[in-house]
């Protein structure tokens, strides 16, 4: 399978030729047969392989003649016994904008060995994202320009510039996308999987989402409850509005950043940023202020947050964060806080047009005028708010503006399993509360003390990964929710 490289207007277009009735019938059990992947997916380790393929979709469900979508899908086999199999197990990385396809790969090597042993694990890169006809946005309002503008506006001026950014990636979303604008959603890839599903010959699809992957499988388990097998939705997300969501990781990211200034302080020694947390804060204050009056290589106060947010939600990367700020205190080099990706490598610019299209295509956006007021609550809270993540705000300005969000849960939900960190300032614990009271009987898995954003097979958490593959091959529902003791905050 070859990587797609056309533009995604062009390419649906290219597919728009209609079916006639008799191909419309055969084409209601999609197929899909298996071969060679691309490079980018990895080898798993012996003797498990990996083979991929290709789905294709309607783009609009609503005309099934209509022009369709071409979606790359990895599999690796179970290892076990025909009598150990319990199915395909889907997953799904997160974003929106998170490629499926090789971390079916790597995620698997993570997986307790009875999980390997039982399911078939299956990559889907979703609808625009990766090998999936991946949406291209340009240059998103002028989001990969770096320097870019600083995100915490202190004046009217920055106020309307900043504005003016989601205002052109908005239109320069529109443009990329075209007609696939509004298609390009979460409801769109939930019918998507279970498409899937069916070409993969199963009655009951498996499924773990993280992150956003909790909301995609939440509303898959709605749209397709006779359908939903086991289902661990991890690290999840609050079931309301996008925007709404967004604001309250903000307000989880200050939480945070207030305990990485102390835990820096404590380890003062090893980071010379400070005894104190004020200190720390000083030392990390006067670092933005230096960027953002001279950028050093295009890196300035924007890319300073980012390296910042990205480093709030593990702390394996709190350790990298306060060397590089030592660093570049001391020596003026920012090599340390910046990202081993670049901000704006095709893949990262796939990543970050896809999460505002899927965003906004869930709708509903928020008006203008709230975009900018709540920008200025986030600076009451505190001056220097961490705003990377209110990728949203971009859907005041969207071109298509659905009126609702799908409705998650219902009667006919099976039980899922939630599992949560307990201080995640990516996904707050108080999201995946919210979404176990509109799944009923479900139980949530917890894990205290814990700083990070991903927990099972991730955190190395035995009394985690024991109750999620009890849940997965033997279908054991915990009686009640289940607290899980966490590491703590790392060592330096």
């Amino acid at each position: 399978m070859k990587k797609h490289t056309v533009p995604l207007l062009c390419a649906l277009l290219a597919t728009a030729a209609a079916l006639s009735p008799a191909e419309a019938a055969s084409a209601s059990t999609p197929s899909l047969a298996f071969g060679p992947c691309p490079d980018t997916v990895p080898v798993p380790a012996s003797p498990a392989r990996v083979e991929c393929g290709t789905l294709t979709v309607p783009l609009d469900r609503s005309r099934p003649d209509g022009p369709t979508l071409k979606l790359a899908v990895s599999r690796v086999r179970a290892t076990g016994t025909p009598a150990e199999r319990r199915g395909v197990l889907l997953v799904n990385p997160g974003g929106p904008g998170g490629a499926g396809l090789p971390y079916a790969v790597v995620k698997r090597a993570k997986f307790p060995e009875r999980v390997r042993r039982a399911y078939d694990v299956i990559g889907l890169d979703p609808r625009g994202v990766g090998h999936s006809t991946p949406v291209n946005c340009g240059e998103l309002g002028g989001l990969f320009r770096s320097p870019g503008p600083d995100p915490v506006a202190r004046t009217r001026t920055a106020e309307r510039t900043l504005a003016d950014g989601l205002r052109r990636l908005a239109d320069d979303c529109a443009t990329g996308a075209g007609s696939a604008l509004p298609h390009l959603s979460t409801e769109a890839t939930a019918r998507d999987m279970d498409d899937l599903r069916a070409a993969l010959g199963e009655q009951r699809l498996g499924f773990l989402g993280v992150s956003y992957g909790s909301y995609l499988g939440a509303a898959y388990a709605a749209l397709f409850p006779r359908h939903t097998g086991r289902m661990v939705l991890d690290s999840v997300v609050a079931p309301m509005p996008w925007y709404d969501f967004d604001l309250l990781q903000a307000e989880a990211m200050l939480r945070q950043r207030a305990v990485l200034l102390g835990w820096l302080a404590r380890h003062g020694k090893r980071f010379a940023l400070g005894d104190t947390a004020r200190a720390v804060r000083v030392s990390y204050e006067r670092a933005r202020a230096r960027l953002a009056a001279r950028p050093v290589q295009g890196f300035g106060p924007a890319e300073f947050d980012r390296a910042v947010y990205r480093a709030l939600g593990r702390t394996e990367r709190w350790a990298p964060l306060g060397d590089g700020l030592r660093t570049y205190l001391r020596t003026g080099s920012v090599s340390g806080l910046r990202p081993a990706t670049p901000f704006d490598s095709p893949g990262s610019r796939n990543y970050e047009a896809a999460n505002r299209v899927v965003k906004c295509a869930d709708g509903p956006g928020p008006d203008p005028g709230r975009v900018t007021a709540d920008a200025r609550r986030l600076r009451r809270l505190d001056p220097l708010p961490v705003l990377t993540g209110v990728e949203a705000a971009a859907c005041a300005y969207w071109h298509h503006r659905p009126s609702k969000r799908p409705q998650l849960g219902g009667p006919s939900v099976p039980p899922v399993l939630l599992v949560a960190s307990d201080h995640d300032p990516v996904t707050p614990l108080a999201g995946a509360r919210r979404m176990r009271s509109v799944l009923p009987g479900s139980r949530l898995v917890t894990l205290t003390d814990d700083y990070s954003h991903g927990v099972f097979a991730s955190r190395g958490n035995a009394c985690v990964d024991d109750a999620v593959a009890a849940y997965l091959v033997d279908g054991t529902v915990p009686d009640a929710d289940v607290r899980c003791t966490g590491p703590g905050l790392p060592g330096a």
